[in-house]
């Protein structure tokens, strides 16, 4: 497997925490997170330039990089914590999508079957296909459950007549049965894609997406609650694919397929502290951070702090100290 640093651009870690090679199984035999860049925008169906996300990702903080992180809320440094490891990017050269997603797929089933947890930074959500079924290859088909936070569904039967793409990943999941559909859960959608016969094919998967304004109307905790209790339902993991246009494009622009309406980026951060403070996680993705489309680099800090908020909530969870969102800070 070839992986060497930053496929574009500078060679450097997330926040300067330490190196292993994929193909060095000693380097993360101990490892409780794997990062590891996807960098591919191949499967875009609009704006490209996500192939850049992995390298905007890791440099998207203004502290300084020294391989730690605590946490305010949560009273826990995740980078001390855990043992987690940067694999560097994987080479995905963009000519052969298919080729390159399989790359990907190896690399999480190795990261998984070593014990870790994968962290994917895309990327064009194409990876999702890939990266949650090398560790289904590892943990079972149908063994790991997903909530996918993004503004589109992804679930198209093909995009432009191909069947890989940034549009169908979820469907490739599930026509595999990578993923059961009734264990599939969304949020975020909005908009005005996909279509009536997408819709019902995804109803009768059981899938459950949760459109903006049932959240809205709801409340996203409630929303939260009800998704738990499903994915913790007959599977051993939950998967966690967060694409960055969940976000409404004011507060995260940098991104292919901006759709306005969507949630804050303190819905998203609080939401993915919960899932990992309360679900067994067994990977996680970022994607669709698109560089050049950005403003003052504010999408791809946001990523940066997705990645950050997920390992500190895992971290927390792993420790076994109590969490609790309404007790004042200098008391937890």
């Amino acid at each position: 497997m070839t992986n060497h640093g930053n496929m574009y651009g500078p060679d450097f870690t997330f926040l300067g925490i330490a190196r292993c090679d994929l193909d060095i199984a000693s380097t993360f035999a101990d490892a409780d997170v794997v990062i590891v860049g996807a960098p591919i925008d191949s499967g875009t169906s609009h704006r490209s330039g996500a192939k850049f996300g992995p390298q905007a990702i890791r440099g998207g903080d203004y502290l300084p990089h020294d391989g730690e992180r605590p946490h305010l809320a949560l009273r826990i440094d995740a980078l001390k914590a855990m043992k987690v490891v940067d694999a560097g990017d994987l080479l995905m050269p963009g000519g052969d999508l298919v080729a390159s997603l399989e790359v990907l797929a190896v690399a999480t089933e190795k990261i998984s079957r070593a014990g870790a947890i994968p962290v994917i930074l895309g990327g064009d959500h194409s990876i999702a296909s890939a990266d949650v079924a090398g560790i289904a290859r590892h943990r079972g088909l149908g063994k790991i459950s997903m909530i996918h936070f993004d503004a589109h569904a992804d679930t198209g039967e093909d995009q432009f007549g191909a069947l890989i793409g940034h549009g169908t990943p979820m469907r490739r999941l599930i026509d595999t049965g990578t993923v059961r559909g009734d264990r599939f859960l969304q949020l975020g959608l909005r908009g005005y894609w996909p279509d009536s016969k997408t819709l019902d094919w995804m109803r009768d998967q059981g899938m459950r997406s949760y459109e903006m304004t049932e959240i809205h109307n709801r409340g996203l905790n409630t929303v939260l609650d009800e998704s738990f209790a499903i994915l913790t339902n007959e599977c051993d993991g939950v998967f966690l694919s967060v694409d960055i246009d969940v976000v409404d494009p004011g507060m995260a622009p940098g991104t292919g397929t901006p759709e306005p309406g969507g949630m804050t980026s303190r819905e998203l951060l609080e939401s993915v502290r919960r899932i990992c403070l309360e679900l067994p996680i067994v990977g996680i993705d970022i994607v669709e951070v698109a560089p050049a489309f950005d403003s003052a680099d504010i999408t791809a800090i946001l990523a940066n702090r997705v990645v950050l908020e997920a390992l500190s909530a895992i971290a927390k969870r792993r420790s076994g100290q109590a969490y609790s969102p309404v007790q004042n800070l200098l008391d937890r």
